[in-house]
């Protein structure tokens, strides 16, 4: 077909127009507007050197946490969301040496670095002991901290400090405590330590070997030299029934106490009931603990900036409940959370890193290379 020369003019006008309509969904705006760039970096907070190394690492973990769970948060918190603070993100395969873990292997996992079997705390497929990372940490003169809203003899705080084949024995679990190398710890868990079967008293062995063991309040001890907070019997109370700020406030005064060593500090924070409500089915009781639990990464992250010398890592030992973020009955403006299960799930879970170091934690690995990156950049020190 012969295009005369009008309607050539034509249609080098149209496509000029054309050209026009499209540029703004085309143009590469993020990559080469310097200001945006600013404002995205003032935005993301400082960078890192590659290949940086932190003088300290706290670990938080969202017990039974998965991607749903975090995604519910831009649903149901008021206010801003910590989660999206952290810069680097990767996955971890979560399964011991059965295809879906319990949280006593995939805490010994993220404690120790190998793949058990589930119920063992702190020791291998054959029931020999890990050295763990508050172990390790002991080694190179660091401090070691551990905070959680379930009793810190339970499945994830009991593995970065004891070894033995059964989570469900409280009270030997109790007992590797007083001796473990650990600086501070807050929790529940009371009984396991004072009202024992074998009628030993473990505040008194905690006494000699140097804690301060408190168990009323997260009063502070400026001048202890171990600090230990027992507050209540078997768990802590939930949010629901007015726990609190506890987990905010016990990880403010775990860096106090730690930060004074010039060796850095580990500290494990657990956000513990996160779990429980999805065993439970109860969206409430998951989303309050989980809202606590992002509060407390805001008071973490705000140190971490602050000192540019620690790494933050975040992420769950397992996802919980098969927990669904559906639409209700087709009405695509309205959520109605679902649960498939009461049981733990195989799914993959996030990990978020921010500070020296960070790098390590992108792409996609088995849970216990977590131990490893983290016992990898400890090592650096001079």
């Amino acid at each position: 077909m012969k295009i005369t020369f009008t309607q050539l003019i034509f249609l080098i006008a149209l496509s000029l127009i054309t050209g026009c309509k499209n540029e703004p969904s085309t143009k590469r705006v993020d990559r080469e507007n310097t200001i945006l760039l600013e404002d995205l970096k003032e935005e993301q907070g400082p960078t890192f050197e590659k290949g940086a190394t932190p003088r300290n690492v706290i670990l938080v973990i969202g017990d039974g946490t998965g991607i749903n769970q975090i995604s519910a948060l831009q649903y149901y918190k008021d206010g801003k969301i910590h989660y999206e603070d952290f810069p680097v993100i990767g996955l971890s395969k979560t399964s011991s040496t059965s295809l879906i873990t319990d949280s006593a292997a995939a805490g010994t996992a993220l404690a120790c670095g190998e793949k058990t079997f589930n119920k063992a705390i702190g020791v291998n497929a054959q029931g020999q002991d890990l050295v763990n990372l508050t172990e390790f940490m002991s080694q190179k003169g660091g401090s070691s901290g551990l905070i959680a809203t379930s009793s810190i003899t339970h499945a994830t705080p009991a593995s970065f400090y004891a070894h033995h084949t059964n989570r469900n024995d409280h009270e030997i679990i109790a007992s590797f405590l007083p001796n473990a190398p650990i600086d501070f710890f807050a929790g529940a868990g009371l009984k396991y330590f004072r009202d024992r079967k074998d009628q030993v008293n473990l505040l008194d062995t905690f006494a000699q070997k140097g804690f301060t063991i408190e168990t009323s309040s997260l009063k502070a001890y400026p001048e202890a030299k171990k600090l230990g907070y027992l507050l209540a019997d078997k768990d802590m109370p939930t949010m629901i029934e007015g726990r609190g700020t506890f987990l905010e406030d016990a990880s403010n005064l775990a860096i106090n106490h730690l930060s004074s060593n010039e060796q850095g500090f580990l500290l494990m924070v657990e956000g513990s009931q996160v779990d429980w409500g999805g065993h439970d089915n109860d969206f409430d009781y998951m989303i309050s603990e989980l809202i606590d639990l992002d509060n407390t990464l805001g008071r973490l992250m705000a140190y971490a900036q602050k000192d540019q010398n620690t790494l933050i890592v975040v992420t769950g030992d397992h996802a919980t409940g098969g927990l669904a973020l559906s639409a209700d009955q087709g009405d695509y403006n309205t959520i109605k959370p679902t649960f498939s299960s009461t049981g733990h799930n195989a799914d993959w879970i996030p990990v978020f890193a921010y500070g020296p170091g960070a790098e390590l934690f992108s792409g996609v690995y088995e849970n216990t290379m977590i131990f490893h990156k983290i016992k990898s950049l400890l090592s650096r020190q001079k």
